[in-house]
């Protein structure tokens, strides 16, 4: 904010304001991303699961894989269940919470837009993603992992895949009580655990089962980049497809529905 300007007399002529929008969202992305890393149970879920879950996996032969190497099957799908636990699971709780504290209402009520204080969530979530993508990289390189395919690609999957779980994040943050929130993100986070491809290879189950479980974002997200990283394919359209319907309808629906208070 502006404190004023020299009248050339040695005082100064009050002059308040917002400052620019740009400098708000970087300082509320700062903010969020702090809090979001200092949050015990966050940390649990963001960092500390999927990197046991990769390691533990790796190193015991508890699933079967086939003939592919277990890690080149597993990293994939954690990578995947990184961007479900920030995305998804982390912002609808913490959002949630700070509805409920009308910690939103406030800041709404505030120089920061509100599409503002959504794009600095947003790019919190992003970056959270970085660090949590560099850390289980290097664990799954120390393992024997050898990726493949190209990287806009996995990009890309990623991109759509964080929007497609924000959206379904929000929606729940803004409709449901922060006590409900954090019940059904949780419950959401392991179930698709067991039946999203992240662990389990989607093959193991029933032919009706895995039409319905193929249409998940979180089995569509772990298949596409098993797909690239994996076997080296292009581009998985299919599954890009459906990440783009889910991130459709979720931010629309959370915008649409998403209340403040």
């Amino acid at each position: 904010m502006s404190t004023g300007k020299d009248t050339g007399t040695g005082t100064f002529t009050p002059r308040p304001g917002a400052a620019p929008v740009g400098r708000m969202i970087a300082a509320q992305t700062a903010l969020e991303t702090r809090m979001l890393l200092r949050n015990g149970e966050q940390l649990l879920l963001t960092v500390i699961i999927p990197s046991l879950l990769l390691v533990l996996f790796s190193t015991v032969d508890i699933v079967d894989t086939g003939a592919t190497e277990a890690v080149d099957f597993l990293a994939p799908g954690v990578l995947a269940l990184a961007v479900m636990s920030t995305a998804f699971t982390g912002q609808a709780i913490a959002t949630g919470f700070e509805r409920r504290y009308g910690v939103l209402k406030r800041l709404g009520a505030s120089p920061l837009p509100r599409w503002a204080l959504m794009t600095a969530k947003t790019l919190s979530v992003l970056l959270t993603e970085i660090l949590q993508i560099a850390l289980l990289t290097a664990i799954a390189l120390g393992l024997g992992w050898s990726p493949q395919g190209n990287p806009l690609a996995v990009a890309l999957l990623l991109l759509l895949g964080t929007a497609a779980f924000s959206g379904l994040g929000l929606l729940m943050a803004g409709t449901l009580k922060a006590e409900a929130t954090l019940a059904a993100a949780n419950l959401v986070f392991l179930l698709l655990l067991v039946g999203g491809g992240v662990i389990v290879p989607l093959e193991k189950f029933p032919d009706a089962a895995r039409s319905v479980l193929e249409l998940l974002p979180i089995s569509a997200l772990s298949d596409g980049l098993r797909d690239v990283l994996q076997g080296g394919a292009p581009m998985p359209w299919g599954q890009a497809l459906t990440l783009t319907v889910w991130a459709v309808l979720g931010l629309g629906a959370a915008a649409r529905f998403f209340r403040w208070e």
